[in-house]
């Protein structure tokens, strides 16, 4: 099932004459061996010895400390490590979902060896179900609290959304434990869901999730990644617009410290006619050893006409030592579209954005805390719940106090 990364030995060898230019890819395809080119092309498998422990040489792993993980690559014995507790919505819980019951597996196809742990791992998945056409006022909140640093847990979470239905469902982890976790989403015609994860862990959490929708036509999607906590924490959101007309809106913020990693791979599909995309991640890091990645992948498939799609990475580096990888991906099948672009940068401070404030009295420190807050608010302010946005300015003037101490 898993499609190697090297080359068999009888590919790297060649007849050709000495001195003749070596066409390594017609060597390789000559062997019979295609390696992955694209990331719509990775292998899929719900049985988690199909992947193997990764190396860390995989195109998917190797920004990550995977040494770190390896708590993660087999199925949690027992599944105790953390608590769900329900706020407001409860009522929009429905029944569990055991392997094979639907729509439990609908949408998801695991793509590493942490997703299909999660999914042989959770016997039961938590299924959120917003009714036909119905409104949901008040975000529905599900808080995931870790029971201790050792302690392992594996969960699938299917969060439905029925025809031209509206919510929003808020994941907030807590809290410390090894967590491999499962998100599947889907949101069917004319449905508009919000889907917020929140990671607030304590700072040994271990945290991988694969967060994987389909959006049904005319339907829209907004998906939140916001990381502040744990130790390693890797969401990977993969969103399909299936549907003609579909939406798209992929947001994160990420504000990594000392020692910490957080990590997003996205993937945006553009399956359907006259779909619109719109990807924007932004980070901060402090600290030695401050770690962020963003892999972008948006794919607009040969059918996708009348496309219209963005992604963009902004990093902010605020002390030394911290690092933050950044790669966009952009892949275009079809020629008939509305446009399509990317973006990637990553800094230190604007020194003119600094010198404009320092020039109106504002002290240093002052300026840095003001330009801080203005890169990483345009994301805050997206949520539209304003509890929880003013929650996490807070904890970005936290995490700037920290800084200037």
């Amino acid at each position: 099932m898993t499609a190697s990364t090297t080359a068999p030995a009888e590919a790297q060898h060649s007849n050709a004459p000495e001195g003749a230019h070596i066409d390594p890819a017609a060597q390789v395809a000559a062997a019979g061996f295609v390696p992955v080119q694209t990331r719509s092309e990775r292998p899929h498998s719900f049985e988690p010895a199909d992947f193997g422990a990764p190396t860390g040489r995989e195109v998917n792993w190797k920004h990550t400390p995977v040494a770190q993980l390896t708590s993660l690559f087999e199925v949690a014995s027992p599944n105790d490590g953390v608590s769900y507790t329900y706020g407001a919505g409860e009522q929009y819980i429905a029944a569990p979902l055991a392997i094979g019951a639907a729509p439990r597996g609908e949408v998801f196809l695991a793509e590493d060896v942490t997703a299909a742990v999660a999914w042989q791992g959770s016997t039961e998945a938590l299924h959120v179900r917003i009714p036909r056409e119905e409104e949901v006022a008040e975000p529905v909140f599900i808080s995931i609290a870790g029971l201790g640093a050792q302690r392992r847990a594996d969960a699938h979470i299917v969060i439905e959304a029925l025809e031209h239905s509206s919510a929003t469902v808020v994941l907030q982890h807590t809290g410390s434990a090894q967590y491999a976790q499962n998100v599947e989403i889907i949101v069917r015609d004319g449905a508009k869901l919000t889907v917020i994860s929140l990671q607030q862990w304590e700072d040994d959490a271990v945290h991988a999730a694969a967060h994987q929708a389909r959006v049904g036509a005319d339907a829209t999607l907004k998906h939140f990644v916001v990381s502040f906590g744990g130790g390693i924490v890797r969401v990977n959101p993969n969103v399909e617009l299936a549907g003609a007309g579909s939406e798209g809106y992929l947001y994160g913020l990420s504000y990594a410290d000392a020692g910490q990693h957080l990590e997003s791979q996205v993937y945006l599909h553009h399956k359907g006619p006259h779909t619109k995309g719109d990807v924007l991640y932004k980070g901060a890091l402090q600290g030695q050893g401050a770690h962020s990645v963003w892999i972008g992948d948006v794919l607009i498939g040969a059918d996708a006409t009348g496309t219209d799609s963005y992604e963009a990475n902004r990093n902010l580096v605020l002390t030394e030592g911290a690092r933050a990888d950044s790669i966009p991906n952009l892949e275009i099948e079809t020629g008939d579209i509305l446009g399509a672009g990317h973006a990637s940068a990553t800094g230190r401070f604007d020194d003119e954005q600094l010198f404009y404030l320092q020039a109106r009295g504002i002290t240093e420190e002052e300026a840095r805390r003001l330009v801080v807050l203005g890169f990483l608010t345009d994301i805050v302010q997206r949520l539209g719940i304003p509890a929880l946005e003013a929650e996490l300015l807070a904890a970005i003037e936290t995490e700037l106090a920290e800084v200037s101490a």
